[in-house]
C-alpha cells in the first residue's frame, strides 16, 4: 500500500518528539484553532468529550486545507477534583495549580483524533492517565514555576522535565501525560490501515 502522509496539527515539541520516538515520518501544519475556555459537567466522562471535541476540530481544521494525508489531532486537558487546569497565563497561576495538584491524584486526559483528508473520516479516542503528586511547598512551587517550564502546560507541570520530581507516580500511559497516548494513535492509524511498525523508519 502506498505510503500515506502523516500530518500533525501541532506545535507541540513534546508531541512531535513522541512521533519521532516511534520512527514516523510526518510533517508539521498547526490548525489555526484557538483554544475556547473549558467547560465540562461533573465527572471525567465529560471532560473526555471535550479533549475529542477539540482534538477532532484541530485535525479537522488542516484537513480542510489538504487534499490528501492523515491528520493527527490531540487536545490535552487536566482534571483534579472536577476541575479542569488548563495551561496558566502566568507564574502566579502556575504556582496555584501545583499547590491545588500538591498532594493528589489528578488525571490527565488527552483526546487523539486521526482525520482522512481525501474523505473527511474521523476517529477519535481519549486516554486517561491518572498521577499522584506528592505535597508541594509553597516555596517549591514558587521556584518550579520561576523557571518557565509549567507555563505552556496543561496543569503546569512537564512529566518529561523537571516536573518529574514532583510525580509520586502514574497510573497508565506516561506517553498521555506527556502530551500524546503513543498506544491509543497507533489503534487509531491501523483503523486507516496504517501500522506504526511498517511506517517507521528504520
Amino acid at each position: 500500500m502506498p505510503t500515506r502522509e502523516i500530518i500533525l496539527a501541532s506545535a507541540s515539541p513534546r508531541r512531535a518528539a513522541l512521533l519521532r520516538q516511534i520512527g514516523l515520518a510526518f510533517r508539521i501544519q498547526p490548525s489555526r484553532l484557538h483554544e475556547e475556555g473549558r467547560r465540562m459537567e461533573k465527572g471525567h466522562d465529560a471532560a473526555e468529550a471535550v479533549a475529542c471535541r477539540l482534538a477532532r476540530a484541530k485535525a479537522e481544521d488542516v484537513a480542510a486545507q489538504l487534499e490528501r494525508g492523515l491528520i493527527i489531532g490531540a487536545d490535552t486537558i487536566v482534571v483534579c477534583e472536577g476541575i479542569i487546569l488548563g495551561k496558566p497565563r502566568d507564574g502566579d497561576e502556575a504556582r496555584d495549580m501545583l499547590l491545588r495538584l500538591g498532594g493528589r491524584t489528578h488525571q490527565v486526559i488527552t483526546g487523539v483524533a486521526v482525520v482522512e483528508a481525501e474523505t473527511g473520516r474521523a476517529e477519535v479516542e481519549a486516554a486517561v492517565t491518572a498521577v499522584r503528586m506528592r505535597a508541594i511547598a509553597a516555596a517549591e512551587a514558587a521556584s518550579y514555576a520561576a523557571t518557565g517550564e509549567p507555563l505552556d502546560k496543561a496543569g503546569a507541570y512537564a512529566i518529561q522535565g523537571r516536573g518529574a520530581l514532583l510525580v509520586e507516580w502514574i497510573e497508565g500511559d506516561y506517553s498521555n501525560v506527556v502530551g500524546l497516548p503513543l498506544p491509543t494513535l497507533a489503534r487509531l492509524l491501523r483503523r486507516f490501515h496504517l501500522h506504526v511498525w511498517e511506517a517507521a523508519r528504520g
